[in-house]
């Protein structure tokens, strides 16, 4: 009765009485061992105190403490309370737990009320004394539930969790199924009370399962998605990928999945296969490290299936109740570790023409150094790149991928994703093979219009999901920028020659890229025609085209021009429309030297020709040598340079710098590069070079002994003259007879003189005019005729000094005539008694005056036996003096002297004209006085 008291008491809000009744009953009841009612007793006792010290109420977290407007005042409170005793709390007073420290210092402390942790001791024993009854299994996880809220208030999370563990076990009688699901919530709730997350998500995870067990007719998968749902945080999972890019997986994986495997049966059974697509995808990218190799197939397997019928989208997802699933990329599959924007080949690469003002000069600073252009500097370099796209050509991105799946990976529609400018992204699809490691892979794509585009990532569609990756969400990327500037559009220039192509890859110096090589095989001398084919395979015209050429580094002395070509007609059908073709010829002319620099041939000195040329034997003479095949000189066996039968290799590139459309009028160009790699193979040499007088004082001869080097008939032929044979290996030797030359009369301007540093540079030059003088004179060309190829044979570069000296006019050219004819080479005739006339010229082609000179004419007569006789006295009398007088003669001036002779018999007869030994003319060189040989033929009287 004492119990039943308190309650009413209790319910009237009379709690000092409440108290009162239920000590009392608790004494009377313990005394009689009614443990049932004991325990009801002991209860009642513990919730009148838990409303002395909580009058907020254990319903929420906040219970423990009075905030303002959170509470009734104290005279409402009385006014529901009648009789009782005002009990006043300091909320400041209290802990962290909700107990007052200082239990003194309490206003208006109830008698007989429990302390907080009597509280508990109470609930206890309560709570055993229930157990001790099997009906009363509802009572006793009441009471549990009352003492878990109490403890929460607290802050005494463990000891309600041994509550709670004891409220789990509690055997209750046979409950529904609602009512199951109502317990497993309401002790997941109790668990998330206290804290104990992962606790609270385990039973409302067995909650969902409730709803869908195998007892129940119609089951509930909504309300089971619902409760996984809300099971997620306790599991530390969330439904964002982007979460799972920050540091360390957290919480158990193996859990984690096998609740997103209930996720997407659920959603399966509730009819949304997107929902389960979407689940599916984020158990792939987010668990992938901690899948098997057969747990990676079965997922991936089902996925298949799923997108089969709905395929993955990057769209967001919202439920009835409001809750988004945002979209899941598969940044994973492949995984991505390197993206590289890459530059145009280098024959497309635009290059900007250089402006004559030179850069901006707002882009300078006056200072040396700034912090603040220094940072913007080098953020604006970490995302731009140093090179252009141009638009409407092909553009590449290259990826560094690799697959982590246990099997072949499969990736569709594989492109890019831009902002900025209108870009065309051309899909491609590739397929991985197993744990490939890094693998490049290509992405290829269009600009449409000009501006500045930047590659926020790509898209991929695996396994039926579509997926946009961008790259600021990659872990661990590595790029060198994703900006680049997209400059107007330029033609396309395609270059074919009708040379084959070579498989020597030129490396220029400067570093620029050869697009195309090409190789010709020639004889030293030979000239080839380079047909150059120029196709425009772009879309805007072609309207500028500049040729330049550039020979790279050679030991080799090249005589003439090596590259030669005309472009006024090619330029005359620009502008080039698209799908057009031009061609132009370009001329190879390869003259190298010609001499046989390191005496592999016998010396043909044997015959007693000198170098000089002065002593007389027979102009033409044959040698024949052994075939080159007797000793075979190669590169291959350490050929030197100079050798029979080396081959010397020229390389040179040809540049061609064209632009036309928008690009052109922004000033940008296009550099294309084709290489040419020529092969010289030795045609002729000419070991030795020599002079012979000839019987002109104004002409000689140069006695050349040429050298057949290549293993096929050659003939050499020099200006008109007859042509010699020459078989493989054969030496002979030509003489040409030439006019001497008046290499004085080459222009020496200051100017030219000013080009070199000192004068053996003027010298050098010099020499090489006058061989090229004499080469081009002379025009020695050979022939193969099994080959049906011929070329030139120079001799520039083999004339020494000295040759050069006897082929070269005197600066005192001297004139005799006889009777007004000059008589040089061939006899004049007189008559017997008649007087000739002798007249002797002198023409000053040196730079200062000459003379006075004195000259005695002797004649004599030779026998043909190498005997002269000049006793004539009675044969040939002067009329006058013997010897004749020049006076002084100035620069560029002329001098005469006459004379006369009388022939008194008949016969030949040669006149010597000899210098008298004076001062003038000892000063001068002797070659300075070549006299022609006068050679007069004395006839018969006429009747």
């Amino acid at each position: 009765m004492r119990k039943h008291v308190g309650d009413l008491c209790l319910q009237a809000g009379m709690l000092q009485d409440s108290l009162v009744h239920y000590h009392m009953s608790v004494e009377l009841l313990r005394s009689v061992n009614d443990f049932l009612w004991l325990g009801a007793a002991l209860e009642g006792l513990c919730s009148a105190s838990v409303i002395y010290h909580y009058p907020g109420g254990t319903g929420g977290k906040a219970g423990a403490r009075r905030f303002p407007g959170s509470a009734l005042p104290a005279e409402a409170a009385n006014r529901h309370r009648p009789g009782a005793q005002e009990v006043l709390i300091d909320p400041g007073a209290l802990t962290t737990n909700g107990i007052n420290a200082d239990t003194s210092t309490e206003i208006g402390r109830a008698k007989n009320c429990l302390s907080p942790e009597d509280i508990i001791e109470k609930y206890k024993e309560a709570i055993s004394y229930y157990s001790k009854y099997k009906n009363a299994g509802v009572i006793e996880l009441e009471a549990c539930v009352k003492a878990v809220r109490v403890l929460a208030i607290q802050k005494r999370s463990m000891e309600a969790s041994e509550f709670l563990q004891n409220a789990v076990y509690i055997n209750l009688r046979q409950l529904s199924e609602e009512e199951k699901i109502q317990r497993y919530s309401i002790l997941s709730e109790l668990y998330e009370l206290i804290g104990f997350h992962r606790k609270s998500a385990f039973f409302k995870r067995v909650a969902a399962m409730q709803c869908v067990a195998p007892s129940i007719s119609e089951p509930g998968w909504r309300a089971c998605y619902k409760l996984l749902l809300e099971t997620l945080p306790g599991y530390s999972l969330s439904l964002d990928p982007q979460d799972f890019n920050k540091g360390t997986h957290r919480g158990w994986a193996a859990v984690q999945m096998r609740l997103l495997h209930e996720l997407v049966y659920a959603s399966r059974r509730m009819g949304n296969p997107a929902l389960s697509v979407r689940h599916l995808s984020f158990l792939l990218q987010t668990m992938l490290d901690f899948l098997s190799d057969q747990e990676k197939k079965d997922v991936t397997q089902s996925l298949e299936n799923y997108t089969s019928k709905c395929p993955g989208t990057m769209e967001l997802l919202t439920l009835p109740d409001g809750l988004t699933l945002p979209p899941v990329p598969f940044t994973k599959l492949p995984i991505v570790r390197r993206v590289k924007l890459l530059d145009l080949p280098a024959s497309l690469r635009p290059q900007k023409m250089k402006s004559s003002l030179g850069p901006s000069v707002s882009a300078k600073s006056p200072f040396i150094y700034s912090p603040i252009i220094a940072h913007s500097r080098g953020e604006e370099r970490s995302k731009k790149i140093d090179f252009q796209w141009v638009q409407g050509d092909v553009c590449e991105v290259q990826l560094m991928v690799y697959n982590p799946m246990p099997f072949e990976l499969r990736v569709e529609n594989m492109g890019l994703l831009t902002s900025g400018v209108e870009f065309e992204s051309l899909p491609a699809a590739l397929s991985l093979p197993a744990e490939s490691g890094l693998y490049p892979v290509t992405l290829v794509g269009v600009p449409q219009t000009t501006g500045t585009i930047t590659v926020n990532g790509y898209h991929t569609t695996v396994f039926g999901v579509f997926s946009d990756c961008l790259l600021d969400s990659l872990p661990g990327i590595k790029t060198s920028g994703s900006t680049v500037e997209v400059i107007p559009a330029l033609p396309r220039l395609q270059i074919s020659t009708s040379l084959p192509r070579s498989a020597h890859s030129l490396q220029p110096s400067s570093g620029d890229e050869i697009s195309t090589n090409v190789s010709v095989q020639l004889y030293n001398g030979e000239t080839q025609q380079l047909v150059v084919r120029l196709e425009n395979i772009g879309m805007e015209p072609l309207e500028k085209l500049e040729v330049t050429s550039k020979i790279l580094t050679t030991k080799e002395k090249l005589y003439g021009d090596f590259l030669s070509w005309k472009l006024e007609d090619t330029l005359a059908q620009f502008p080039l429309q698209p799908g057009k073709v031009a061609t132009f010829t370009i001329s190879i002319k390869v003259k190298l030297d010609f001499s046989c620099q390191e005496n592999l041939l016998q010396d043909l000195s044997d015959d007693g020709i000198s170098v000089s040329g002065f002593p007389l034997c027979s102009p033409f003479r044959q040698v024949v040598r052994p075939r080159v095949e007797s000793k075979p000189v190669n590169a291959a066996e350490g050929g030197r340079p100079g050798e029979p039968g080396h081959v010397k290799t020229l390389e040179a590139v040809l540049n061609f710098r064209y632009s036309g459309g928008p690009g052109h009028v922004e000033g940008y160009y296009r550099n294309l590069a084709l290489g040419l790699h020529v092969e010289v193979e030795p045609s002729v040499f000419f070991t030795r070079v020599s002079t012979l007088p000839a019987t002109s004082t104004r002409q000689c001869h140069l006695l050349l002994d040429v050298f057949n080097a290549t293993e096929h008939e050659l003939s050499v032929r020099a200006r008109s003259d007859e042509e010699l044979i020459l078989h493989a290996g054969e030496c002979q030797r030509m003489a040409i007879q030439v006019d001497k030359f008046n290499f004085e009369s080459f222009p020496e301007s200051p100017a030219d003189k000013g080009q070199f540093a000192n004068s053996k540079h003027l010298e050098e030059e010099r020499q090489e005019a006058r061989g090229l003088e004499i080469n081009s004179k002379l025009d020695i060309h050979w022939t193969i005729p099994s080959l049906k190829r011929t070329g030139e044979a120079s001799v520039e570069g083999l004339l020494n000094q000295l040759v050069l000296e006897h082929l070269q006019l005197a600066p005192l050219l001297w004139d005799v005539l006889v009777d007004g004819q000059p008589c040089d080479c061939q006899a004049a005739a007189c008559r017997v008694g008649d007087p000739v006339r002798l007249e002797v010229r002198l023409t000053n082609r040196s730079p200062r005056s000459v003379g006075p000179f004195a000259l005695s004419v002797v004649p004599f007569q030779d026998h043909q036996n190498g005997v002269h006789s000049y006793d004539l006295r009675h044969a040939v009398s002067f009329v006058g003096s013997g010897t004749f007088y020049l006076d002084k003669v100035q620069p560029s001036g002329q001098a005469a002297c006459l004379g006369a002779l009388l022939f008194l018999y008949t016969g030949d007869f040669f006149l010597h004209i000899r210098f008298h030994e004076d001062g003038p003319s000892k000063e001068l060189p002797p070659s300075w006085f070549c006299l022609p040989s006068v050679h007069v033929r004395a006839l018969e009287a006429q009747a």
